[in-house]
């Protein structure tokens, strides 16, 4: 069960695990490293102590929830680059054959698309029709594991993020009226669309959706055939060197993408956006928020590693991208704290 670090998240190179990972070991470059030996022993405890308890036969409610809060508990304890050298241990142990039984932790971890947090992945979290075939087929514990990372914390919050993105698009589209256009970056399935009463009652005039996976934009072309939504093959590379000819847009949005991106990327990717945008149009990206409570177990058992983000951080990601003059902008959290959402208002 190695550690897939290996794969471009937008195909060519620019945004990667690695990438990912040497961003947070540059934060966090302590002497902390003689920490290792007690951090290998404590997490032992707790990898023995839960697979002893999946042997007696206890709920796996009760001990997903455990190992999930100590993992939480340790990656905020030890320096990053302790945790880091934790992963492989975690990931080896007997205990993750049966986390492995989820198949929304095994979608995690084994990458099928070759990349962390799919749209594939989502729809585990949406419960979605697409993942029916893999929840009928789990084991009696895959099913009951399931039924706790469905509504753990973070998927709550991917749920939310969701609705608040179609409010958004209904928002919007209603203060603009039909000619509203709209761009979704790293759309994925685009599920917050199937909930947009705009786009329903064609009160929408353009809605590209832009993601990097083909699988997704074919899944987007088939799923709103007919409709003013076009899905584009393009990556943040593609973005950045404006590649594609796309226009201008009342709301343009990146939801997913930025737990991804370093601050560098990230801030080059908001300037782009911004001037995409037309007079009095609105861009917002989402992260995953650091007070996440589950970052421990999605970062070993479902081997998603993310780049979480402060209020602080999502202001520093605006105040270099665009003068205060020039903008209306806010940060807010959701409402379990678990994702954090930066709004770009231009003037």
């Amino acid at each position: 069960m190695a550690r897939n670090n290996r794969i471009a998240l937008d195909g060519q190179s620019l945004v990667t695990p690695d990438s990912v990972s040497k961003e947070l070991l540059t934060q966090n470059e302590s002497n902390s490293q003689r920490d290792l030996a007690v951090a290998e022993a404590e997490v032992a405890l707790i990898l023995n102590l839960a697979h002893q308890q999946f042997l007696a036969g206890s709920a796996p409610a009760t001990i997903i929830h455990a190992v999930a809060g100590r993992l939480h508990q340790m990656r905020r304890k030890y320096d990053y680059r302790v945790w880091t050298e934790l992963l492989p241990l975690i990931q080896h142990h007997p205990v993750a054959y049966y986390f492995l039984e989820d198949p929304f932790t095994r979608w995690s971890f084994e990458k099928p698309r070759g990349y962390s947090g799919d749209a594939q992945l989502l729809d585990f979290i949406y419960g979605h029709d697409s993942v029916a075939a893999p929840l009928a087929a789990a084991s009696p514990l895959g099913a009951a594991l399931y039924d706790y990372t469905r509504e753990a914390s973070s998927s709550v919050a991917v749920r939310e993020r969701r609705d608040i993105l179609t409010r958004y698009v209904d928002d919007i589209a209603q203060e603009k009226g039909q000619e509203t256009e709209i761009l979704t970056i790293a759309a994925g399935h685009l599920r917050e669309a199937n909930r947009s009463q705009a786009l329903a009652s064609k009160g929408i005039k353009r809605w590209v959706a832009l993601d990097q996976d083909p699988l997704s934009i074919g899944s987007i072309a088939r799923d709103f055939a007919g409709t003013c939504v076009e899905a584009v093959d393009g990556s943040v590379k593609d973005l950045l060197a404006r590649s594609h000819d796309l226009g201008q847009f009342d709301f343009v949005y990146a939801a997913g993408l930025y737990d991804y991106l370093t601050d560098k990327v990230a801030i080059k990717l908001t300037k782009r956006c911004l001037d995409m945008l037309k007079p009095g149009g609105t861009f917002l990206f989402a992260n995953f928020a650091e007070d996440i409570a589950v970052d421990g177990y999605m970062e070993s058992f479902m081997n998603w590693t993310l780049l979480l983000r402060s209020k602080a951080d999502m202001w520093k990601i605006i105040n270099a991208s665009i003068a205060p003059s020039l903008a209306e902008s806010e940060v807010f959290h959701g409402q379990n704290h678990n994702i954090v959402y930066g709004v770009i208002r231009k003037l």
